[in-house]
């Protein structure tokens, strides 16, 4: 090297040049984008916007319910995974709460029912009622959906026997997930369809042995649209894509839900519950229609007083008129907070207020309203519909009540 060349190239400057020189143009080219944070004037990111509300309203702080209530829809597995410090913390928060009883719809068949069962009635036989659930796929590969159970021809028939069984160690009723009908799949690889005639076995042993179904079918209307500007959660489905169900490879949200109504009308025998509100509570109109249709529906709100609440007059016109067939459910276990608002639902009139503590809310951008229910309503709502549908309600429901007055 020139004599020149080498006294410029000093080792600082060789490792400017190297390392500290592209370190120097990133920084500068990442500078160039400001954040989109809204400060100062900037463009705001839609994932950052969090609005405090400014209205000044009437605020009531309920921390319990006012009658003793059965949460008919919770996810003890899922959400605690069998931690007994958990558990027990929670049913701390049932007794706050005037929870009398959860029901656990995670209990599955066989061992692992009797896993479940263990956990939850070890050391609170009676805070806990437990559904089964279908296992579809047996020993089956899970990417080979012709080895999965539910190909043998006497598949209904098993599993009727297996409900007959479950029902003797205690099981309450039968849950059925949203990926039966979006999730599923047959031999030849398309999605189950839920009004297969091979499952009428099921439905028919439910009714036989007084099990309810609850079904959660299809998801929110707007999971079923294209995630673009018009869609009202495109924040929620921007943070969650893959809860989209947008496209041919899916059936449609009409498809899946019509499916589900004409297997509750070929069992009158048998009570389904629909849960999530029947997975319509956009549409309060056509679930009426429903009810009115099918004697053996029944409904409850699990996740979805975020689309009540914004619709308090027709919601409270509904919750009136078919007092008789809404049960009470939170698909928690949730945090405290989440079950005030709750009960600040269905027992104030109270304005613009949150439907759950996350930030942002899981389901929306907005607020809700109560709609404040007689006591003679929410008391069928709360535990009085629960305890004339699901086996093993109306005899816990008593001792608590007991235990209670004791106090």
């Amino acid at each position: 090297m020139p004599r020149f060349f080498q006294s410029i190239f000093t080792p600082s400057l060789t490792w400017f040049l190297l390392v500290g020189f592209p370190s120097f143009l990133l920084a500068q080219s990442e500078s160039v984008e400001p954040p989109l944070d809204g400060e100062n004037g900037r463009p705001l990111a839609i994932g950052e916007f969090r609005p405090k509300a400014a209205m000044k309203v009437h605020e009531t702080n309920l921390t319990q319910a006012k009658f003793p209530v059965v949460d008919d829809h919770t996810h003890f597995r899922h959400r605690l995974r069998h931690s007994p410090e958990q558990l027990d913390d929670f049913v701390g928060v049932m007794d706050r709460n005037n929870i009398a009883i959860c029901v656990s719809l995670d209990g599955r068949l066989g061992a692992e029912f009797d896993e479940h069962a263990k956990y939850l009635w070890t050391k609170y036989p009676d805070r806990f009622l437990i559904y089964a659930n279908i296992d579809w796929r047996g020993n089956g590969d899970p990417d080979k959906p012709e080895t999965w159970a539910c190909q043998r021809p006497d598949f209904g028939r098993r599993m009727a026997l297996e409900l007959a069984e479950v029902k003797k160690k205690g099981a309450s009723g039968l849950k059925l997930f949203k990926q039966f009908g979006l999730g599923y799949k047959d031999a030849d690889g398309s999605l189950l369809k839920i009004d297969d005639p091979r499952w009428d076995p099921i439905w028919k042993a439910c009714g036989e042995l007084g099990l309810p179904v609850i079904i959660h079918t299809a998801d929110p209307v707007a999971f079923f649209e294209p995630i673009d500007n018009t869609n009202e959660r495109w924040e929620e489905l921007s943070r969650h894509p893959d809860w989209s169900f947008y496209g041919d490879q899916f059936p449609s949200r009409e498809e899946l839900l019509a499916a589900r109504n004409r297997v509750i009308e070929r069992h009158p025998e048998t009570t389904f519950i629909g849960a999530h509100f029947a997975n319509n509570s956009e549409d309060l109109a056509q679930v009426s229609q429903w009810l009115e249709k099918y004697p053996n529906l029944y409904i409850e709100p699990a996740s979805r007083i975020s689309e009540l609440g914004r619709q308090p007059y027709t919601a409270r016109d509904f919750c009136l008129k078919y007092q008789d067939r809404i049960l009470f459910g939170t698909d928690g276990p949730w945090p405290e907070q989440r079950l005030h608002y709750y009960w600040r639902f269905f027992e104030t009139f109270d304005e613009y207020f949150p439907y759950s503590e996350k930030v942002p809310p899981p389901q929306g951008l907005w607020y809700i309203y109560g709609i404040k229910l007689p006591d003679d309503v929410l008391k069928k709502i709360y535990h009085g519909n629960a305890a004339k549908i699901i086996p093993g309600v109306d005899a816990k429901l008593k001792k608590y009540v007991a235990s209670q007055s004791a106090k």
